[in-house]
């Protein structure tokens, strides 16, 4: 029998990440970070080591050196074990001039690596996901049923059905049909394939297992440059495609809004996605930072992650991520605070206006994401507008009338942004 030791993962690393923006102006989307301490890389990444999947290639293209040094410095094997984590960046070669096209595009361009892996499966994996699945048991299902593709798909919402790729599944879960974000009532009616009224559709979660050599074969005769949209829908018929239903919590982080409320949920006393989950841990690269430190702040509903200070502070509803530093007099409501890479000293509040990384006395914010080494100054006012709100200015952006704030910036003392008083 197959084991997890015969399949190799595939995390892709997304494209430019334009929906994400400004969190990733200055980064890929899998390295953008998450519930204080964490990056998005780091869910497949331990879903696979959770699964014994040790046989690692993540695929890169743009803005990719934070997620390189992410990667490099937290998934490390020792010499003893036969796993690795490869970065394969997309690169110029005598046989190709192009970068990744898409997603099959980006595998296709990386056989060789794949093959040279010599493992009987391949799972393909996005980097921009938040659930916790054991893909053990997909394999197991993939194995039991000696699937060519196995594709891993959740219930959906009768009402979000438009929104996704179904799947028409039928007796044994084999997929029969496929449709990208379905509109017509009619066609929406042929693709119910659960009983359950509120959720009568299957949508495509981008999870993919192959047989390497179906998938060798599929892009070595193909120019397909996406899985969901072309590759699945054409190998339906010709290959023996299944859906493994997952029915956990799964959330897919491609907008800001969907970012922003996935994280704020992870504040909640019951949160939908447990980072504390004791067996089928979340890993990261550890850091050795002191513990929080919290000087008479009053705090609800706050994820607080290490290194933080927070003085006479109001902090609710919100999260504040590593090296947090949250003085005396602010108010931080509904607001993700991604923290610093550093901690500041004398000079380097000098060499910024006078102004120290963080949120600065009697400062006002609701309804925010504020990225990394933000510098926000005495009095300054940030408040949410109205959703559908789109708007970019030098210094910050907003997102269906979320305001983010990008990374590195200096919001000079009494700054106001929000709607017009």
């Amino acid at each position: 029998m197959p084991t997890t030791n015969d399949i190799v993962g595939v995390i892709l690393g997304g494209g430019i990440g334009t929906r994400l923006y400004p969190l990733t102006k200055l980064r890929a989307k899998p390295a953008v970070p998450i519930a204080g301490k964490y990056r998005l890389i780091d869910v497949p990444m331990s879903n696979c080591i959770n699964a014994g999947i040790h046989k690692i290639a993540v695929l890169t293209q743009f803005n990719s050196v934070s997620l390189h040094r992410h990667i490099s410095q937290t998934y490390v094997f020792d010499a003893f074990s036969r796993g690795w984590v490869q970065i394969l960046a997309a690169e110029q070669t005598p046989h190709s001039q192009d970068w990744y096209q898409g997603t099959a595009d980006a595998v296709r361009k990386q056989l060789l690596e794949i093959k040279a892996a010599d493992t009987d499966y391949t799972l393909i994996l996005a980097g921009d996901h938040l659930y916790r699945m054991n893909y053990d048991d997909l394999a197991q299902f993939h194995w039991d049923n000696n699937a060519d593709i196995t594709i891993a798909v959740q219930p959906v919402l009768r009402e979000d059905a438009s929104r996704y790729g179904l799947l028409k599944m039928g007796p044994g879960n084999i997929i029969s049909d496929f449709a990208e974000k379905p509109k017509d009532g009619a066609l929406l009616k042929e693709f119910i394939s659960r009983e359950n009224p509120e959720k009568p559709y299957l949508g495509s979660m981008g999870i993919y297992m192959f047989k390497t050599e179906v998938l060798v074969e599929i892009l070595s005769n193909s120019t397909d440059t996406d899985f969901g949209k072309e590759v699945i829908p054409r190998s339906i018929g010709s290959h023996q495609v299944y859906g493994f239903e997952f029915e956990g919590y799964w959330q897919d982080i491609g907008t800001i809004r969907s970012f922003y409320e996935t994280n704020l949920s992870l504040t909640r006393p019951n949160p939908p996605f447990n980072f504390h989950d004791p067996e089928d841990t979340i890993y990261t690269r550890p850091r050795f930072l002191p513990g929080a430190l919290v000087m008479g702040g009053d705090l609800e509903n706050v994820l607080l992650a290490d290194g933080s200070r927070i003085g006479r502070a109001k902090v609710s509803n919100s999260i504040a991520g590593l090296r947090s530093q949250i003085s005396d007099g602010a108010v931080v409501d509904r607001t993700i605070i991604m923290g610093a890479d550093y901690y500041d000293n004398e000079l380097t509040i000098e060499q910024n206006g006078g102004i120290p990384i963080g949120v600065g006395n009697n400062a006002r914010i609701s309804g925010a994401i504020i990225d990394k080494n933000v510098r926000i100054g005495e009095d300054v006012v940030i408040h949410q507008f109205p959703p559908g709100t789109e708007m970019d200015l030098d210094q910050w952006s907003v997102r269906d009338g979320i305001v983010v704030v990008p990374k590195d910036v200096i919001l000079k003392p009494g700054t106001y942004i929000g709607p017009e008083k």
